[in-house]
């Protein structure tokens, strides 16, 4: 795969590569919280989920969220990295390449995003703050602890290398610990790990070379970078843009899939359209849901949809990055797919659009004007409590 000053790609449906791999068109499956892994590990549920998906045309699937530890999930239907986990990691693969699609994984530690009654433990951060997800006090990150969690990424990496996996996608965004680390609101350190904005990249960088080493050199490895928080005080373009200069540098990674938003603070920012209150607040313990009804304005934020609304940033790291680029945000037709191709990104991501039509790569190539059936409803997120799914499907066709 090529950067995309000098190439213009055509057909969204022609073979491409990422890195050491070979993909059969250009159109992948965004990492989305699937919900189904009630002990933490693999599921015929999520074999399934991921099988329709992969049988519905797209090129690659990705598997959401694998921790890379118990302490760094958001909650128990997450899959854990280990060696509780390999075989069912190894099913899944095989249910997706026998329909002839790659098969990612998106890893990570929550870090303030993480419950800590789930967990165990406290919430780690770059510094101590109070997390409004959880109310509870984070704890700051010592040095042993960034240590342990680097090993616990290449750990991770080398379960799903020998579980068959074809890509590895490592979450640098939504706050999750290693993006809180580069926010400048949440990162108040004063020691080599914050500061300037090299030093708060540094956790990363790291992260990422010690990735790339366990993978091996079969694999691709890119990650999920914000390129804006979304939240004042937060890492905006300018920053995230000079972090992707350094990780294009360090030459670990085949591509960028640029992301925004923060689960802490401002989560509609990564998904815009309409904000589901009432039906999160149905979720929620019953002595909060009435205040969550009456100010979940505050947190469930309301941005007007439009397709591929994350393409202006995204055209600023284009012009000055070389690396393949992965363009995700409101991609609901092949139009955008191919308008995408033509500005320069590599690869485009749908979400979304895919939980309400796993087969919707597939009816594109047979009719390039269909478009996502998608209205943005967001009723979606709620579902990864039970099973992330679209609401507007019936359950035999999900």
């Amino acid at each position: 795969m090529t950067g995309s000053q000098n190439t213009t790609v055509a057909d969204p449906f022609s073979a491409t590569r990422l890195g050491p791999l070979t993909l059969r068109n250009h159109i992948i499956k965004a990492a989305t919280f699937e919900g189904r892994s009630p002990r933490r590990v693999v599921t015929d549920e999520l074999i399934e989920f991921h099988r329709a998906v992969a049988a519905g045309g797209v090129a690659m699937t990705t598997v959401a969220y694998c921790a890379v530890s118990r302490e760094g999930s958001t909650d128990g239907r997450q899959i854990v990295l280990g060696p509780d986990s390999q075989d069912g990691l190894a099913a899944l693969a095989d249910a997706v390449h026998a329909e002839g699609a790659a098969i990612s994984a998106q890893i990570g530690h929550a870090g303030p995003v993480a419950n800590p009654v789930g967990t165990k433990s406290p919430a780690l951060a770059p510094s101590r703050f109070l997390s409004p997800g959880a109310m509870r006090l984070t704890r700051a990150c010592n040095e042993s602890d960034i240590a342990r969690v680097s090993k616990d990424y290449a750990n991770g990496a080398a379960v799903l290398r020998d579980a068959g996996f074809d890509a590895i996608e490592i979450h640098l965004g939504h706050n999750y610990l290693l993006s809180s680390f580069m926010s400048p609101k949440l990162n108040r350190r004063k020691d080599s790990w914050g500061g300037s904005v090299e030093n708060r990249a540094r956790f990363a960088r790291q992260v990422v070379a010690q990735v790339r080493e366990s993978a091996g050199p079969d694999l691709a490895v890119y990650a999920k970078l914000n390129m804006a928080d979304g939240v004042a005080g937060g890492l905006w373009v300018d920053e995230s843009l000079a972090i992707a200069k350094m990780l294009e540098a360090d030459g670990h990674l085949d591509a960028i899939e640029l992301t925004g938003g923060s689960s802490l603070a401002n989560p509609m920012y990564l998904f815009r359209g309409d904000a589901p209150i009432a039906e999160m607040a149905a979720t929620l313990p019953a002595p909060i849901r009435a205040g969550f009804k009456l100010l979940g304005k505050r947190f469930l934020k309301t941005y007007p949809f439009e397709e591929a609304y994350f393409r202006p940033f995204a055209r600023q790291f284009r012009s000055e990055l070389t690396i393949p680029l992965i363009l995700l945000g409101g991609v609901t037709s092949l139009a955008t797919v191919t308008a995408a191709m033509d500005a320069g990104f590599d690869l485009v991501a749908m979400g979304r659009a895919l939980l309400r039509e796993p087969n919707l790569v597939n009816d594109m190539a047979g009719d390039p004007t269909r478009r996502s059936l998608c209205i943005h409803c967001n009723k979606c997120m709620p579902t990864i409590f039970t099973g992330t799914r679209c609401v507007l499907v019936e359950p035999a066709h999900q």
